[in-house]
């Protein structure tokens, strides 16, 4: 019998992980032996954030492949895992006086979201497809109890049983395509993939190319990419706030970066075939997410259907698989969590218990009541618009690039046009703030947490606009 020769352990590679998990069960453990005050428990969630952050630079001389070539500490992984411990901590603060009002169970909560974040890297840093798939579902599994975890309320089970029965059910086409990858390559590594493609003669194989579309129908889900975006809607109108705003920026950033991953390292040789599917996939995307966000009266429909128009852009970088694309992905995620915190913030702070505001109309006269939250929004609404010189335009920008240099013109005209169109339901709401009377009273209890995570938002979207050279530096090292 020949011996089974277990891989080198390479712990320094796994620290963001060891470290988000093992503070995910500190937070367990003390939840059960502290009183009623919570805070503490805020304490040891942003610590670990901040540690696991700092623990991914304990790697040097990138990238460096560890456990057989299963996951790889890269400058993609590294600037991701930045990107997932900042919009995990904006989601453990925004959530602060967010839980104290709705009565949600807080030990629970923040460690999902440092579980879900340890899902988030191993996503961000797999270079094997049964590393990918683990790094799906526990970031999945976090998510349909974080969508769920207001027991009480009717609309949060229903979007929890909902995002879990499609999500199953996409998991389903996600695994069946990596089996027929590994069918038709012998290998779910994917370097051993690509390779297999170039040297193996298996381009044109019908398993390959049918295990090709199923990746893209099972990422497509947790990307929320059109015709798969279908569970966004309900999802996020059911979560609560804080969770809608999370699930917007770190999951759906971790699935991207796994996505770019396996099309630009795997099958780089088929992109004839997919780069059309893929660009149809795209357009389709931007047209239904700007149009369902147009016919929308409910904000966090209205920003759910924002967020699938952003994928559309964000396919764009798949599709042009160069060094620019992979660091324009980055940096648009990056200056999406900034805009997408600081209004969900502003969500938050004009809900109250049992009320959340969440009508567009709602949000009438805010400027003459609140003109400082009203200025917030806007800005925060018009860089989501693409308008210089705020972050959102810069990150478009970067990614049309892109897209220019690889020769796709049409796909980025039509991505143009899009974010044109966007701008007339960003500006309805910016409308109803300044030109409309008020409705209602404005009971706002001004939060010190969300305050501070709306200012940090402001200070990103503004910093990123305007002098965004050192953070595309950072994104463009190798």
């Amino acid at each position: 019998m020949e011996p089974i020769t277990a891989p080198a352990i390479d712990l320094v590679s796994l620290a963001p992980v060891l470290v988000l998990s093992v503070f995910g069960i500190m937070v367990l453990v003390t939840d059960l032996f502290i009183g009623k005050d919570k805070s503490v428990l805020v304490f040891i969630s942003l610590t670990g954030l901040l540690m696991g952050a700092i623990s991914s630079l304990a790697k040097y001389n990138l990238p460096v492949h560890s456990f057989n070539g299963a996951y790889i500490v890269d400058h993609l992984s590294v600037f991701f895992t930045f990107i997932f411990c900042i919009s995990s901590a904006l989601a453990i603060l925004v959530s602060v006086d967010f839980n104290k009002r709705e009565g949600i169970k807080v030990g629970e909560y923040y460690s999902l979201i440092l579980f879900c974040t340890v899902g988030m890297v191993l996503l961000a840093s797999a270079t094997d497809m049964i590393m990918i798939f683990l790094g799906i579902e526990i970031v999945s599994i976090s998510l349909y109890v974080l969508a769920g975890i207001r027991r009480n309320d009717p609309k949060s089970n229903e979007a929890a049983l909902k995002y879990f029965l499609l999500g199953a059910f996409a998991t389903g086409f996600l695994l069946y395509g990596m089996t027929l990858l590994y069918g038709s390559t012998g290998s779910t590594k994917l370097v051993m993939i690509a390779s297999a493609i170039r040297n193996g003669g298996v381009a044109s194989e019908p398993l390959l190319l049918m295990g090709v579309v199923l990746l893209i129908i099972g990422l497509g889900f947790k990307v929320a990419a059109v015709p798969f975006h279908m569970w966004a809607p309900d999802v996020y109108q059911g979560a609560p706030t804080p969770v809608t705003a999370f699930m917007a920026v770190g999951p759906k950033a971790a699935s991207l970066a796994a996505f770019y991953r396996i099309f630009s390292e795997a099958i780089p040789q088929l992109s004839p075939s997919w780069e059309i599917l893929l660009c149809v996939v795209s357009v389709i995307t931007m047209f239904v997410g700007n149009l369902g966000a147009i016919m929308q009266t409910n904000i966090k429909r209205l920003l759910a259907f924002s967020s699938v128009a952003h994928v559309g852009y964000l396919i764009i970088a798949i599709i042009a698989k160069n060094s620019l694309s992979s660091s324009a992905l980055m940096f648009y995620m990056l200056t999406y969590a900034f805009m997408i915190f600081g209004t969900f913030g502003i969500v938050i702070l004009l809900g109250r218990k049992g009320d959340e505001n969440l009508e567009i109309e709602n949000y009438s006269g805010l400027a003459y009541k609140h003109p400082v939250l009203a200025l917030s929004m806007t800005i925060f609404l018009l860089s989501l618009g693409g308008l210089p010189p705020l972050a959102g335009f810069v990150a478009k920008f970067f990614v049309f690039s892109a897209a220019l240099k690889e020769g796709f013109l049409i796909l980025v005209i039509i991505a143009v046009l899009n974010s044109a169109v966007s701008l007339y339901y960003y500006l309805k709401v910016i409308v109803f703030m300044y030109m409309k009377d008020p409705v209602k009273e404005f009971d706002i209890t001004l939060s010190p947490m969300t305050l501070f995570v709306i200012a940090i938002s402001i200070f990103g979207t503004i910093q990123l606009g305007i002098f965004p050279d050192s953070i595309i530096a950072l994104a463009q090292a190798n």
